[in-house]
């Protein structure tokens, strides 16, 4: 993507986003809000989606896999990594929780609420590692997300649903390229 399609991106989803969690929600938390919008942004690059790699190089694809991998690691490293995997069952559980529902066994969780557990303790675990960096999102941003957690899932939701709708913009669509 060249940098006018990324801007252009990054002010529909901000402004979705907005939108959705202040009008419609009555969630009035800047950080919050600008961390979610930056969180769909981000996760539409593919690769960004499953960029965390083992100690091997193989990418890990799984929930499972990344609460291992992060149990090895320490420091920055660790909060990075458990950050990651709520942002990343954050997105599904948010963008597509349908895709989290197909479960052929009910007497057990569905991925959906496997999903949800894991989501919300990785952004607590997070919050409480201390970090070196001064980049790095605040743990009380971390703390509120994990808190929040269903209401950022169901805010998501509502975001999908605007753009789906077209909504969000005057031709209906999100051209990105």
């Amino acid at each position: 993507m060249n940098r006018k399609s990324d801007s252009a991106v990054h002010r529909y989803f901000a402004g979705l986003a907005e939108s959705t969690f202040q009008s419609h929600l009555g969630v009035v938390d800047p950080p919050l809000i600008d961390y979610l919008s930056d969180l769909l942004i981000r996760f539409v690059h593919n690769d960004v989606v499953h960029r965390v790699r083992g100690v091997s190089g193989k990418r890990l694809l799984s929930v499972p896999e990344m609460v291992i991998e992060a149990s090895h690691r320490l420091g920055d490293a660790k909060r990075e990594l458990h950050q990651h995997i709520g942002d990343f069952t954050l997105f599904w559980a948010g963008v597509y929780p349908e895709a989290l529902r197909q479960s052929d066994d009910t007497s057990h969780d569905s991925k959906f609420d496997i999903y949800r557990t894991f989501g919300k303790r990785a952004y607590l675990m997070a919050s409480e590692i201390e970090s070196g960096q001064d980049d790095i999102v605040p743990s009380g941003l971390l703390e509120r997300l994990s808190a929040q957690y269903d209401l950022c899932c169901y805010g998501l939701r509502e975001v999908r649903r605007v753009w789906e709708s077209g909504d969000g913009d005057d031709s209906g669509n999100l051209l990105i390229g």
